[in-house]
């Protein structure tokens, strides 16, 4: 099958202050957040001048990847649209039909499954697809990638570097926490759930032991909603309490959820957990995520050419090579199904 665009889907930032309040809204839209909440993240933002450095980032890994595809003789166009700001998937697609794009391949900057990592991407891709109405280019979304030997092997490398500034330190790896109830429902129903925490866990295995670390924690950061619905657990600042408390004396985070240093990696992580540990008087560093390793563009490419050229699926664990998914659809009956709120 022949394709003619590559669309590079991803969450979108601010690009300024006057940007801040209106994307957290979007990104917020019915959750229930109380607006207290999105003030105290808004300052996040507002101490790197209202600026998310996802955007920026994006737009350098595209640039990588163009320059790998060329590399490689595939002629194939980038285009870039976001969930929750400029530029949007809805623009980016009508964009793409006026170009004359039929078929396109949809790289999704999240190498997880679950609601807000997989699901929701179907979801934007048949969103854009509606506003864009009959002659919409026709959208196959690329498979994760958290077990891919190029992803794991960046993250391998940057865990080593870490450790090399804080020799002996505890290793911690960190993943966006989301509500118990949305990684319940993570995965095809006969799966059983909790499709999401799993890859992290199976993700944070792989490192760990190409890195050549014996033992680590799995951990939470950034949860966002109410207090009174339970989210994935420990946090990475209690966390970094209890090792103090036990006696530890160093701790390296290595941010394995995420694939590039957005605002959540450089405030949660850089800022609060680095400071916690400071108080503390622990040793402190964090891996740095894989999207300015040359190997991340390389992995984009090479999900592209199992498309292109039926190239060999690369992973190293069992789970199966799942997301792939057409126009938005479910990649199964049920799947990752987003949980309804209780009536308020």
């Amino acid at each position: 099958m022949s394709y003619d665009a590559l669309l590079w889907l991803s969450f979108g930032g601010p690009e300024g202050p006057d940007d801040v309040m209106p994307f957290l809204e979007n990104v917020t839209r019915g959750r229930g957040v109380p607006r207290e909440r999105l003030l105290e993240v808004a300052e996040h933002y507002q101490h790197f001048g209202g600026v998310s450095p996802i955007n920026r980032l994006n737009r350098e890994a595209i640039a990588a990847v163009e320059k790998e595809l060329a590399a490689q003789g595939i002629d194939l166009p980038v285009y870039f649209g976001n969930r929750n700001w400029e530029p949007m998937v809805e623009d980016t697609v009508a964009r793409m039909k006026a170009d004359g794009v039929r078929r396109a391949l949809v790289f999704p900057t999240s190498a997880y499954g679950g609601y807000s990592a997989c699901r929701q991407y179907d979801e934007d891709i048949e969103r854009a697809r509606a506003a864009v109405g009959a002659g919409a280019p026709e959208l196959v979304k690329l498979r994760h990638f958290f077990d891919h030997p190029l992803f794991v092997g960046a993250f391998a490398d940057a865990l080593r570097a870490a450790l090399e500034q804080v020799p002996g330190a505890r290793v911690v790896f960190t993943a966006h926490s989301v509500p118990e109830s949305a990684d319940k429902a993570a995965g095809p129903p006969e799966e059983g759930g909790r499709r999401y925490s799993r890859q992290i866990h199976e993700a944070a295995r792989l490192v760990a032991a190409q890195a050549g670390v014996a033992e680590y924690d799995v951990v939470w950061q950034s949860r966002s909603g109410p207090p009174q619905v339970p989210w994935l657990e420990p946090d990475i600042v209690d966390h970094i309490d209890a090792l103090h408390a036990a006696g530890v004396q160093g701790v390296v985070v290595c941010p394995v959820g995420f694939v590039s240093d957005h605002l959540e990696v450089i405030w949660d992580l850089d800022n609060e957990a680095a400071e916690r540990a400071a108080e503390h008087g622990m040793g402190f560093a964090r891996a740095a995520t894989p999207n300015g390793d040359p190997r991340f563009a390389e992995l984009v490419v090479e999900l592209v050419r199992e498309h292109l050229a039926q190239a060999p699926v690369r992973k190293l664990s069992d789970f199966p090579p799942a997301g792939c998914t057409v126009n938005g659809a479910p990649c199964a009956v049920g799947c990752c199904e987003p949980v309804k709120r209780p009536a308020r």
